[in-house]
């Protein structure tokens, strides 16, 4: 078999790195490195999810091979707290239409420590989102400054009873909580919604009653920017959390405002950067932090960091904002803003949700999602919704992917791949686990090194061969056999 210069060309940047990197800085010497032992190795594919497989299967030598996957152990990143995703109403209505039994089985996959998922740091709205099962705020009443009106009966009916479910499973689960929008008497144009459906995106299911006056654009406040109303939406904060407190139920952190440069025919509301630090400088931060709830800057949809900084540079909000959070392209912004405040606490907020086919080409873009965020910092990883019905349509026809799917007519369900990936990682790292940099060849793999020393391992295989593939500790390989389109972990 003759060797081409195209050939050679992973072999030689591996014996490139071989030259570029300091081993001898790393490794030990005077007696040799002890060849830690594979505890496990669970693999997932298209056809079979979460099968384990051989730990003796690794081969572990000192060896040179090809294949090369260098953890730089001595630079650890960042530490990752947890894993979650978000307590939606559908989510419970959904979960609803299984028998008991079966409902009680979720949960505890999800969110009993050690038994699954080991979701730990969970989001929940403020009022009405996008999966609610209809449009609602805790306060219809105009012109109620003084919150009297104030009720979560709502809620009590939906989400109420979903955290409750998953806090019997782990009663230390952490929550945060974020608004779509505020009750409509506080917005300029009076209606929940910032735009009309678009059929031609959302499935034709009636429109959302906005008028053509309603309708707005990116870039404007639609909050009333006024001392009173600014007054009384953190009132609506602070009451949302003391209710809460009062079903058993503690928050410990918000984020203001959901998406707040997107203009969405579903709950929403666009706020400038400078009302929003106002917002958070003179009435929510210390209205929070008087109950000892943490505020953080968003959600941040959009790839712009400057949007940030005007939010954490400012003399008022920035003495409040613990952190920021990002989704869908405000992934983007995340690099910079890593780099700027490395003091700052990072959230991804919501991972981006599919088109409610639950397949694996979904979980291969999750995939390259999660590898992205941690890659520039994020300490804690959240997925979007916990579970729907079969095709995953939101109240306003959106359809959706999630962590379980529920089928209508035979009452059961499914486990999606999306959940097996985040599994993949989820079921393994326990808080405070350290991102590890992979400085050589570091595509489809990540690194993770626990508090107990234990490593966690992920690499995936996208083709439709077998791939090998080794992963350097030091002077030791680990050397395995991906299977075909595959998610692999294994714990060193």
């Amino acid at each position: 078999m003759s060797l081409t210069l195209k050939s050679l060309l992973p072999f030689a940047a591996c014996i490139a790195a071989l030259f570029a990197f300091d081993a001898s800085a790393a490794e030990p010497t005077g007696t040799p490195e002890p060849k830690l032992p594979v505890r496990e190795w669970v693999v997932s594919t298209p056809e079979a999810m979460w099968v384990a497989h051989a730990p003796s299967e690794v081969t572990i030598d000192k060896g040179w091979v090809p294949t090369c996957a260098y953890l730089d152990l001595d630079n650890p990143a960042q530490s990752v707290d947890g894993f979650g995703a978000c307590f939606n109403e559908l989510g419970w209505m959904s979960l609803m239409l299984l028998n008991e039994a079966d409902r009680q089985a979720v949960m505890t996959e999800l969110f009993a420590p050690g038994a699954g998922a080991n979701l730990a740091i969970c989001r929940m709205p403020v009022g009405a989102n996008d999966f609610s099962r209809d449009w609602y705020s805790y306060n219809e009443t105009p012109g109620d400054f003084a919150m009297e009106h104030f009720s979560i009966a709502n809620d009590r009916e939906t989400l109420v009873p979903f955290i409750k479910s998953a806090l019997a499973q782990n009663p230390d689960i952490k929550l945060w909580a974020s608004p779509w929008s505020p009750p409509t008497w506080m917005k300029e144009n009076g209606h929940y919604a910032c735009q009309p459906l678009d059929t031609t995106f959302f499935e034709n299911i009636g429109q959302n009653g906005i008028r053509p006056d309603q309708i707005r654009r990116e870039g404007v406040n639609m909050f009333i920017t006024e001392p009173d109303y600014f007054a009384a939406y953190a009132l609506y904060f602070q009451r949302f959390i003391e209710a809460y407190r009062r079903e058993g139920i503690n928050i410990g952190m918000v984020m203001p405002q959901n998406e707040f440069n997107s203009c969405q025919p579903f709950p929403s509301c666009t706020w400038r950067p400078e009302a929003f630090a106002a917002f958070v400088g003179e009435y929510l931060g210390p209205a929070m932090k008087r109950l000892g709830v943490e505020v953080m800057f968003g959600t941040m949809e959009r790839p712009n960091p400057a949007m940030v900084e005007a939010i954490v540079n400012n003399p008022s909000s920035g003495e409040y904002v613990k952190g920021v959070g990002f989704q869908w392209a405000g992934k983007e912004a995340l690099p910079a803003i890593h780099a700027s405040y490395p003091h700052l606490k990072l959230y991804q907020t919501e991972q981006e949700c599919g088109n409610g086919a639950n397949d694996w080409p979904g979980a291969l873009y999750s995939w390259d999602l999660m590898q992205h965020y941690f890659r520039h910092g994020i300490n804690v990883y959240d997925y979007w919704n916990i579970a729907l019905e079969e095709g995953g349509l939101s109240r306003w026809g959106w359809h959706q992917n999630s962590l379980v799917v529920v089928d209508r007519a035979t009452r059961t369900h499914r486990f999606t791949p999306e959940y097996y990936l985040l599994k993949h990682l989820s079921h393994y790292l326990r808080p405070g686990a350290r991102y590890i940099p992979i400085i050589v060849d570091p595509t489809d793999a990540m690194a993770f090194r626990n508090p107990d020393g234990s490593l966690v391992v992920m690499l995936a295989n996208r083709t439709s061969a077998p791939m090998v593939r080794s992963v350097k500790l030091l002077n030791t390989y680990y050397t395995l056999t991906l299977p075909a389109m595959s998610f692999n972990t294994i714990v060193i």
